[in-house]
């Protein structure tokens, strides 16, 4: 059994880990939080100490680190006596930190596809240009090494395996649908790292059609959904995560992604990106200063952390599958409804936060318990589905299901 957590990130996803981490840290042991500005970190654990989150006594504690120094996260994972990471930081820093994991022997997971900073949606399939490339070695050295284990990528990958497991004989499509509902006051915000954020939209939006990858433009293919609880929303087809590991793990014809996007979301963006204002490259201004135009839009945007107080309203996301079923086509939505004031109430994050983070911790946990402790490299579909889901209903994350008997909660024994 594993025990010791070292989380690495320090924004309102991390804070929802650490929180849940410390509700669960009987199975967890000591929480640690590393971050570059070690300040968030101690914020994080004052946090937790406020909502009295911790379930037993036991180590809470605030580092510094430059995560895309592997030698310093070796160095942490040891002094912490860590063997489990939950790597919730900058997406750049996923290769450094799953290499100090190898090289020590820690678990590692993560939230979403490692990125090149000087590169944009690079050929598909993403994970093989990172992370599948130390899969071999994972296996061999025996370190357990999740992908993906926030919402989406994640708990949406873990429907896509009990759709297949239980209400399946044979799939033909999985579009999965992301919606916030919610509003956070702000006239424009991300919900989560800017430069992130935006860098997902600014290239080709590839999906899964017919086996086959297909290019798209942002924005260029559009539908509207009749949601549970949040009724009817236009989304848009976009590139995501999942889609590159489900193409590939699922024996599936179509893995498409779709985002709800606004009006004034899709203006601010087209005209930023139309201003060369989420370019990544350097640019020199008149004054002779060098600045990255995307890092320039990041610092006078709201820090995402900064919404969860005001934000009111619900997200709805999950997986819309198809196929046979006994000889017999059939549909079903598999899905999860989130609060964003629930969320703050409970973890003083929102609930994009909150779906991302919750997963993650839960994943720690099985991790630690030896149900996910699989000594290779995985991605959230090829574990099995039931403890992931069952674990996330009993920590705040209940799956629910559409289809011909209505609408109900799963339960999981």
């Amino acid at each position: 059994m594993k025990k010791n957590v070292l989380i690495i990130g320090a924004g309102g996803v991390a804070q929802v880990v650490a929180h849940k981490c410390a509700q669960n840290n009987d199975v967890l042991g000591d929480v640690h939080i590393a971050s570059r500005t070690v300040e968030k970190c101690r914020k994080i654990v004052e946090s937790v100490h406020e909502k009295k989150a911790l379930k037993v006594d036991g180590t809470l504690a605030a580092h510094t680190l430059d995560a895309l120094d592997t030698e310093a996260v070796k160095a942490l994972i040891r002094s912490t006596g860590s063997q489990i990471v939950i790597n919730v930081g900058s997406a750049f820093v996923n290769m450094s930190v799953l290499s100090a994991c190898i090289d020590t022997g820690a678990a590692y997971l993560d939230t979403a596809i490692h990125e090149d900073p000087l590169k944009i949606c690079e050929a598909p399939p993403w994970y093989a240009n990172y992370e599948w490339k130390r899969r071999e070695e994972c296996a061999r050295k025996g370190i357990t090494a999740v992908l993906g284990a926030g919402f989406d990528p994640g708990v949406v990958n873990a429907y896509a395996a009990l759709a297949r497991d239980e209400y399946f004989d044979k799939i033909e499509s999985v579009d999965i649908i992301d919606v916030n509902a919610g509003e956070h006051g702000r006239w424009f915000a991300t919900n989560f790292d800017p430069e992130i954020n935006f860098r997902e939209f600014t290239g080709q939006v590839w999906s899964w059609q017919n086996r086959q990858w297909v290019s798209n433009q942002m924005f260029e293919v559009k539908k509207v959904w009749d949601l549970p609880v949040v009724g009817e929303r236009t989304t848009y087809m976009t590139g995501h995560d999942e889609i590159h590991s489900l193409s590939k793990n699922l024996d599936v014809p179509h893995v498409r992604f779709w985002m709800g996007f606004g009006e004034r979301y899709i203006t601010v963006f087209t005209v930023l990106k139309n201003l060369g204002l989420l370019s990544e490259q350097p640019i020199t201004t008149a004054e002779g200063q060098q600045v990255v135009p995307l890092k320039v839009v990041k610092a006078v945007l709201p820090d995402p952390s900064s919404l969860a107080p005001e934000y009111k309203g619900k997200t709805c996301i999950g997986d819309l599958v198809k196929g046979i079923k006994d000889g017999k086509e059939r549909e079903v939505f598999i899905y999860n409804i989130a609060d964003h004031e629930e969320a703050y109430k409970e973890v003083a994050s929102q609930g994009i936060s909150y779906t991302a983070g919750v997963p993650a911790a839960a994943a720690a946990i099985l991790i630690a318990r030896g149900d996910w402790d699989v000594k290779t490299m995985a991605n959230v579909e090829e574990l099995p589905p039931r403890p992931f889901l069952g674990l996330l209903d009993r920590m705040g994350l209940p799956t629910c299901i559409r289809d011909e008997q209505g609408e109900r909660r799963l339960h999981f024994a």
